[in-house]
Order: C-alpha cells, then structure tokens, then sequence
C-alpha cells in the first residue's frame, strides 16, 4: 500500500529502480581489458601480483582507495527523491 501522493505499488518500484540503478554502477566499474603496468593516475608501478589478480586493473592501491572513497560520497544522495522523501 502507497501513502501520500505515490500510487500502489509505486514504492516497489522505486526500490527496484534503486537496484537496478546500482547493479549498472557496479557492472560499469569492473575493470576490462588489458592491466596497466603503471598507475594511470600517479605513474608508479603496479605490482604484478595486484595485476594479476584484478584484469584490467588501471590504478595502484591508494589510488583507487581514493577513487572509490570519492564514487562513495557520490552515491549518498538520494537521487530519485519521492515526494514521501523530501518531506521528511
């Protein structure tokens, strides 16, 4: 049962949009393709165990600490934003 101006099972959908929309984040940050001998982003070198075990991998370890520290903040917000939820 919807409440407020959202129609019945309009709450279903938006989690299922919610979802979807972080299944997509997801597949679109796994790495692809070839591993980087050097970190695209400070030049050092990245070790071939690391590279070995992320195909693909484009950055060192502190760098992509910080990258996903930054994608993290990013993904806080809520987006989609009900009417239920700007109320509060």
């Amino acid at each position: 049962m919807a409440v407020g101006w959202s129609r019945d099972g309009a709450v279903q959908e938006q989690i299922d949009a919610t979802v979807e929309a972080a299944v997509q984040l997801a597949k679109s940050r796994l790495p692809a393709g070839e591993s980087l001998t050097y970190c695209e982003e400070c030049e050092a070198a990245i070790p071939e165990a690391r590279r070995k075990a992320v195909p693909g991998v484009r950055y060192c370890v502190s760098c992509q600490s910080e990258i996903e520290k930054r994608q993290k903040a990013e993904t806080l917000y809520n987006r989609r934003g009900s009417k239920d939820s700007q109320l509060k």
